[in-house]
């Protein structure tokens, strides 16, 4: 019995160092810095906004002051009321490089935030466009700099990383966490050529691109996906790249409110169903690695207590101790790359928290109904 604890745990410990030296070190190790002298390219920069009146008002006068030789931010007000249109329009004059489009039609074909968005695409002066929310605030007035730095005539898309600002509490600890260890996944495989995902938040391509796929046709009426879902159908080994030059970052707005972030994780979990096989694959094979290292590890601890088998608490500890050293050294690496979001201290919670989170989510995959969503 204590043989065969061993091989399995073992087994799930060696999946997860696979992904961890063959994918997490290319993230690890990667030291592509921004150009900003390198890039010439007129870039559009489109935001999305559905009442966001108290965010626009901190967020247009960041866009409008970045420092870049040729941009244009479009606003694309889906059908506000709070107040949006007004004072856009009352402000507008005062603003270099910010124009405005107003939408107040809705269609049963396509979702609002993806029509939104292919209003934008087709009203674009430039041929390269910049995607961010409401409830962002880029770090820098580099950033447009900073991802436009990346793209050549060979990439066409940059992944930029899109952190969430830190408050007080479990809720926003673990968002910062999870969406620190999203990062480190959909970076370091992209950097593996299997580019699975970006976020809306921070994401650069150009709009060639768009148009010789025909946008979000595929998916038109799945709530969510306008980065992930697009991503997963247009990205190659050759035409993607990533950014994590600090002045490219774009913090969020977390969600306060266990529910509030429950429904966004309804969002998400609906729309990953989409994703290539491979991708669903490679992502299932990992969380199941993860939840079977615990789930081992602990099935092995209590056999071991319970048999008095000092042999196997202590291959239980070298183990573990193999695994851990690797997983921290590693995260403490791309921690540093990017921004520091998560404290160093808390990664070992922060492993055992992702052990509880893919349980519950795995069984609320398996028994729920289809969530009702919104695009925001």
């Amino acid at each position: 019995m204590a043989d065969y604890l061993l091989y399995v745990l073992g087994a799930f410990v060696l999946i997860q160092l696979c992904y961890y030296l063959f994918f997490f070190t290319r993230l690890a190790f990667y030291s592509k810095n921004s150009n900003y002298g390198g890039s010439a390219l007129g870039i559009t920069v489109l935001v999305c906004a559905w009442n966001e009146k108290e965010n626009l008002q901190e967020l247009i006068p960041l866009l409008d002051a970045q420092e870049y030789p040729e941009f244009e931010v479009i606003l694309l007000d889906d059908r506000s009321d709070d107040g949006s249109e007004e004072y856009i329009r009352e402000n507008i004059n005062n603003w270099k490089n910010i124009r405005y489009i107003r939408i107040n039609d809705q269609f049963d074909h396509v979702t609002p935030k993806k029509y939104a968005l292919t209003v934008g695409m087709k009203q674009a002066n430039f041929p390269v466009a910049l995607m961010t929310d409401a409830d962002c605030r880029p770090t820098s007035v580099h950033w447009i700099a900073a991802m436009a730095s990346h793209v050549s005539d060979e990439r066409d898309i940059v992944l930029g990383y899109s952190p969430y600002e830190k408050e007080r509490g479990l809720l926003n600890w673990f968002i910062r966490c999870e969406t620190f260890y999203t990062a480190v996944q959909y970076l370091s495989f992209s950097l593996a050529g299997i580019t699975y995902m970006g976020v809306g938040r921070n994401i650069l391509y150009k709009r060639s691109v768009f148009f010789e796929n025909k946008g979000f046709y595929t998916h038109r009426k799945v709530y969510g996906g306008d980065d992930d879902l697009f991503l997963n159908e247009v990205s190659t080994s050759r035409n993607t790249t990533i950014s994590i030059d600090p002045e490219s970052f774009v913090y969020s707005k977390p969600k306060t409110t266990w529910s509030a972030w429950y429904r966004q994780k309804q969002r998400h979990m609906s729309v990953s169903t989409h994703y290539r096989l491979r991708n669903k694959l490679l992502l299932a094979l990992l969380s199941g690695a993860h939840v079977g290292v615990w789930t081992a590890g602990i099935v092995t601890l209590m056999y071991g207590l319970l048999q008095h088998d000092v042999l196997l608490l202590q291959m239980l500890g070298i183990i573990y101790g193999i695994r851990w050293s690797v997983q921290l050294l590693l995260l403490l690496i791309i921690n540093s790359k990017l921004g520091r979001t998560v404290e160093w201290a808390s990664f070992l919670f922060m492993d055992l928290a992702f052990y509880i989170y893919y349980l519950v989510f795995g069984m609320i995959t398996l028994t729920r109904r289809k969530p009702r969503t919104t695009w925001n």
